[in-house]
């Protein structure tokens, strides 16, 4: 929901108009059931073997492949019905969302860094809320998309760190496993390109200097994360830092609400 929220105040250029700001903190919490229903049906096998996961609700066998398809099913209407309310561009531009959320849970089959698709995903409504403001896709939306896909890696990264060992021992693939000992560099990587682009966004939407103080307080909390990650670190720790990550998204959201207002 936050890189959504950005990209309705950075197009609105301040508080962004009620109704879009209710239909997509709807949609994201559709969309993102959606594509959880979606995940745990295509991964109920692999999670069975996972430690962490072999309790939800597809793997352990509580609930059956019917019911994910019936309720991924009713949360997609959910989610067509609440786009009917946008304009035609970005009613256009829905069905690669649904698509999206369909592909990631494959892409840790193919590719080392899952997470980047998990990023383009959660990414794309960035661009949604941007043509429902604007009726077009500019600049800052692709750096708002950029931006995500960045987040997303650096802290889905943390997030596998709890998996390592089942992931190598199954043959699902990660970027905690493809980053290894060096985890720490990339998710610091990651995180700098991420507020370079967030800043790059702010400066062609001319905002106040608040947003940009506002990123340097992230940007120092996320380099000590990153720093954090030199050791190993336990899985309920590596779960506590990725959690954290909802308030640097609600940070950024109110820098730049006050870098507009104040």
């Amino acid at each position: 929901m936050l890189p959504t929220l950005w990209s309705l105040v950075l197009a609105a250029r301040g508080l962004p108009p009620l109704r879009l700001f209710v239909i997509f903190a709807a949609g994201s919490f559709v969309m993102r059931s959606a594509g959880v229903v979606m995940n745990d049906f295509s991964d109920r096998s692999f999670d069975r073997h996972v430690a962490r996961t072999k309790v939800r609700p597809l793997a352990s066998g509580e609930l059956s492949a019917t019911h994910a398809v019936l309720v991924a099913g009713l949360l997609l209407l959910l989610a067509g019905i609440l786009v009917l309310f946008l304009d035609p561009l970005t009613i256009l531009l829905s069905p690669i969302a649904v698509l999206l959320a369909a592909i990631y849970p494959l892409a840790k089959r193919v590719i080392h860094v899952p997470q980047a698709m998990l990023g383009i995903a959660f990414g794309w409504g960035t661009i949604m809320a941007w043509t429902a403001s604007r009726g077009a896709i500019d600049a800052p939306a692709w750096c708002l998309f950029t931006a995500t896909i960045c987040w997303a890696i650096g802290y889905d990264t943390i997030y596998a760190l709890q998996d390592r060992e089942d992931d190598r021992r199954i043959g699902v693939k990660s970027s905690a496993l493809l980053f290894g000992s060096s985890a720490w560099i990339a998710v610091g990587i990651v995180f700098c390109a991420m507020l370079l682009l967030l800043g790059l966004a702010g400066w062609l939407t001319d905002i106040g200097w608040i947003y940009y103080a506002a990123l340097a307080a992230i940007g120092a909390w996320c380099l000590r994360q990153a720093l954090q990650l030199r050791q190993s670190v336990t899985t309920p720790v590596a779960f506590h830092m990725f959690q954290q990550h909802v308030w640097v998204g609600t940070a950024v959201f109110i820098g730049m609400i006050a870098g507009f207002l104040l």
